[in-house]
């Protein structure tokens, strides 16, 4: 063998090795992530029922609510129509636990997570609603989750630059965008990175309990004159039905520009992890 075979060899391997090495770099680092994003229950003091939660940066805090970044991540969602939240989220909830169950490509088992979201749309007391229900990917699925099996379902994912409740979405124009898909019942969704405002509750969730403390967020909200979009806002639950006390709800309202945390009580990012 000459010599410019032995050095084109050489420079062949060597080229192979360094594609090796830079695509389980990207792989690890995906990973990470993704790990930043879904990770451990124990990294949360309220949500303690699922093996994974979804993790967050908390910003700041005041005696009406907590700012917080989330991260994109995936969901599995389905969309439900009916006068009262309870009833959509009945159909909603059995059509997710279906596919975390079995109804998916190769028939995967998917561990339960938290929290679980529905998207409330501002509509009278008298009209029908629509209602998003999404459930959190685990981390393993996270990636590449698989795809459901249902006829009408379909993978939608769009990415962006930047609950288990009684009856066990991005929020952003992205999340909007996801849900134009007419017609399909559970969909895959990649949700946006975004800065929310949140208020806790306990209790059960109910139309009437999310209702009234949504009101109470929005009405602290407007008092410090915080840009948040309108005409919508998110119920978060951790709890399994068969929890009867120290239950955990949230609502979200996701922030629009920066978000006003009064300067005494602002934090430095800490990620919870």
């Amino acid at each position: 063998m000459g010599r410019n075979s032995r050095d084109l060899m050489f420079y062949r391997t060597q080229h192979s090795v360094r594609m090796i090495f830079i695509s389980g770099l990207v792989g690890f680092l995906l990973l990470v992530t993704a790990e930043a994003r879904v990770g451990n229950s124990s990294s949360l003091e309220f949500c303690t029922e699922t093996q994974q939660c979804l993790l967050f940066d908390l910003i700041c805090e005041t005696g009406d609510y907590e700012v917080r970044h989330y991260d994109s991540v995936k969901w599995v969602s389905t969309k439900e129509t009916s006068f009262f939240m309870e009833m959509a989220a009945m159909r909603a909830f059995k059509r997710l636990y279906q596919y975390i169950t079995g109804a998916n490509e190769n028939a995967k088992k998917i561990g339960m997570t938290a929290p679980v979201l529905v998207k409330m749309v501002d509509k009278k007391f008298w009209e029908m609603g629509v209602y998003t229900m999404s459930f959190l990917l685990p981390l393993d699925h996270q990636i590449n989750p698989p795809k459901p099996t249902d006829d009408k379902a379909s993978f939608s994912a769009k990415k962006t630059s930047s609950s288990i409740f009684m009856f066990h979405s991005s929020l952003s124009q992205t999340l909007e965008d996801n849900e134009k898909c007419a017609g399909l019942q559970v969909y895959i969704q990649q949700m946006p990175d975004m800065k929310v405002y949140v208020r806790s509750y306990g209790g059960w969730m109910t139309s009437m309990s999310d209702s009234n403390n949504a009101k109470s967020l929005s009405t602290a909200l407007n008092s410090v004159d915080a840009e948040y979009k309108k005409g919508f806002h998110y119920a978060a639950g951790y709890n399994s039905p068969m929890t009867m006390f120290n239950r955990h709800n949230e609502v979200w309202f996701v922030a629009e520009d920066e978000p006003v945390c009064p300067s005494s009580e602002e934090l430095e990012y800490s990620f919870l992890s």
